[in-house]
């Protein structure tokens, strides 16, 4: 997926911003002891996988606060943490549905169905706030790709409800939980190399500066 870079010049966050983090950051910890009870009632490695999700993301909302009012090199740096803890959570996906897989236990469909539209709701309320600041900087993108990734991730839960119920065996379940991993290690890389350029960018400025100064 395509990045749209900022420029070499620190900006600041775009009004509202930070009151949308902190919307995100309550509803997703909400989110996430209600699916992380769920997915230990149910036995559902994609449910225990986006209540990890939902813990993940919101260390990241807490993140972008502490950083919020700094320059673009924090901001990038900060990004560059998140992309690295998305691909991490993606792995950690895969390694527990492999784990499983050799266990051959079966999820309860109906706790997965339920809890994965409660959090779908709770997503899209998310995303509409979030909306406006998916073009940003690196670190306004990691935010937007966190709340899309987990839109997709809830309804592929229930997906895999719908295919347990109707096979009565865990490879719905296990099946989605290895997308959500793969969907997590990909949008990481893509947050990744924005951060890198915001990175790079935002350090040529500073180097920059003092040369424009002498001259």
């Amino acid at each position: 997926m395509a990045c749209s870079c900022s420029g070499p010049e620190p900006q600041s966050p775009a009004p509202g911003f930070r009151r949308a983090l902190w919307i995100a950051l309550w509803v997703n910890l909400a989110m996430f002891f209600v699916e992380g009870v769920a997915s230990l009632q149910s036995g559902s490695v994609s449910l225990m996988a986006d209540a990890i999700d939902f813990f993940g993301d919101s260390a990241n909302y807490i993140l972008s606060l502490s950083v919020l009012s700094l320059g673009m090199l924090w901001r990038g740096r900060a990004a560059m943490v998140k992309g690295i803890t998305m691909a991490v959570f993606g792995t950690i996906v895969w390694a527990r549905a492999l784990w499983v897989m050799q266990q051959g236990t079966t999820p309860e469909p109906f706790t997965m169905g339920s809890i994965g539209l409660l959090a779908l709701i709770a997503n899209l309320a998310v995303l509409f706030v979030l909306f406006r600041f998916r073009e940003g900087d690196s670190d306004m993108r990691s935010v937007w790709l966190c709340s899309r990734n987990d839109v997709i991730s809830n309804l592929a839960v229930m997906a895999a409800a719908l295919g347990v119920f109707g096979t009565g065996t865990a490879w719905p379940d296990l099946a989605v939980a290895a997308v959500m991993g793969t969907l997590a290690i990909t949008a990481g890389i893509s947050v990744i190399r924005h951060a890198r350029a915001d990175i790079a960018a935002a350090s040529s400025h500073a180097s920059a500066a003092p040369r424009a100064e002498v001259h």
